[in-house]
């Protein structure tokens, strides 16, 4: 079990694989702090649910809002121990007629989000000469690609080239970084998708569970992770 003061943060907390992340996290011992930025209500309800908890509210691609709330917290509560970048959105269309703000608001929210996060996280974890745990949710879409996803492929790509320079970065100081890629998982952002087509491309023959992911995270936030950095999970039932 971890000790208690060890903090994690968790982005986009409030429902889906950020819940199920939120839980069994909580289950493992941590402290958390979740962040919401419209999900206010389901984000309370939340950290009513698994007690040791407290709640941030900023959109992640508003830099000051996310550096601001972020060292607010940090000078009054400590370090974190770890920061799992989950927040994410899609916008699927074709490429030829995406929309300008289709493209700039996906990979604002994972590419400009995670740097909004992490940057202001960093700085405290490494000063507090400890190791830690830094986790990313990208997709099996930024491994692959997938028609109609131009845009978050390029968002999650984008996220696993950083996780893997950011890996190199802080590995002398003992703080892991690693990013877990789900592929079909029921939750609400995948609510549109036909499951029976999609699972002729997956080896397993069915989507995956929110908890599925959870548990790769709780993992790669364990001690026993201790010696693996600049890796991709995949949480996909065998698709790659």
């Amino acid at each position: 079990m971890p000790d208690a003061s060890q903090q994690v943060l968790i982005t986009g907390a409030g429902r889906g694989i950020g819940a199920a992340i939120a839980r069994r996290l909580a289950r493992d011992g941590y402290e958390l702090v979740l962040h919401c930025h419209k999900s206010r209500g389901q984000t309370e309800a939340l950290a009513g649910e698994i007690k040791a908890a407290r709640i941030l509210q900023f959109d992640v691609t508003d830099r000051q809002a996310a550096r601001e709330t972020i060292t607010a917290d940090i000078e009054k509560f400590g370090a974190y121990y770890g920061v799992v970048i989950n927040a994410g959105i899609s916008a699927d269309v074709p490429f030829p007629g995406m929309a300008d703000e289709d493209w700039d608001k996906v990979l604002n929210t994972s590419l400009n989000g995670f740097y909004n996060v992490v940057r202001p996280a960093i700085m405290p974890m490494i000063s507090a000469r400890r190791p830690g745990r830094i986790v990313t949710i990208s997709s099996v879409s930024g491994l692959l690609g997938n028609r109609g996803q131009v845009n978050y492929s390029a968002a999650k790509a984008g996220l696993i080239g950083a996780t893997r320079a950011l890996a190199l970065e802080l590995a002398r100081h003992k703080i892991t970084v690693n990013s877990v890629a789900p592929g079909f998982i029921e939750t609400d952002m995948t609510k549109n998708v036909d499951f029976e087509l999609a699972k002729k491309f997956i080896p397993m023959a069915r989507p995956g569970q929110a908890d599925d992911v959870a548990h790769a995270v709780s993992f790669l936030l364990s001690a026993g992770a201790v010696y693996i950095t600049k890796q991709v999970l995949g949480v996909n039932g065998g698709m790659c």
